[in-house]
C-alpha cells in the first residue's frame, strides 16, 4: 500500500483560482465598453533613474509606434501619452483569450529642477523607450580639489 500525503488546502486554493478566474472574465467582460476587445485603462512600466550626468526614463511600450507616443515637458512635469491599438486584422469573434490590455495611456513625472528638458532625446529601440534628459551645467557634480598648505 503507498502512502499519499495528504494536503486538505490544496482542493480549496484550486478551486479559488477558478472562482477568481470566473469573476475576473465575467465583470472584466460586463464593465467592458461592449466590443470585447479589454480596452481597459493600462500603463507601461517605467524605470526612472539618476546619473552624474543625466536624468533617464525607460518605459516598455512594446506593439506600440512611435509616432503614438506623445512626450512633453511642461511646468517641470514630464508626460508620456500615447495608445496601443486594437489588432482588428483579427476577427473579434476568432479570439479565444485576450490577456493583453489596449487602449489610450497618460503617465507623468515630476523632473528635479537640474534637468535641461530642452535637450532631451529619445531613443526607441525594441518596444523600450529611453529618454535621456542632461542636467544643467550647474548640476552636474563638481569635484573640489584641496591644496596643501605649508605651516
Amino acid at each position: 500500500m503507498a502512502i499519499v500525503r495528504w494536503e486538505p488546502f490544496r482542493e480549496l486554493v484550486s478551486t479559488q483560482d477558478r472562482l477568481n478566474r470566473l469573476f475576473n472574465d465575467t465583470f472584466s467582460r460586463f464593465f467592458d465598453e461592449g466590443d470585447g476587445t479589454s480596452l481597459r485603462a493600462w500603463a507601461p512600466p517605467v524605470d526612472a533613474y539618476e546619473t552624474d550626468q543625466s536624468v533617464v526614463l525607460k518605459a516598455e511600450l512594446p506593439g506600440i509606434k512611435p509616432e503614438d507616443v506623445e512626450i512633453r515637458v511642461e511646468d517641470g512635469t514630464l508626460y508620456l501619452k500615447g495608445e496601443r491599438k486594437f489588432e482588428k486584422e483579427v476577427k473579434e469573434e476568432s479570439y479565444h483569450h485576450i490577456e493583453r490590455s489596449y487602449g489610450n495611456f497618460v503617465r507623468s513625472f515630476p523632473l528635479p529642477n537640474s534637468v535641461n528638458a530642452d535637450e532631451a532625446k529619445a531613443e526607441y529601440k525594441d518596444g523600450v523607450l529611453t529618454l535621456t534628459m542632461p542636467k544643467r551645467e550647474e548640476a552636474k557634480p563638481k569635484s573640489i580639489k584641496i591644496l596643501a598648505t605649508k605651516n
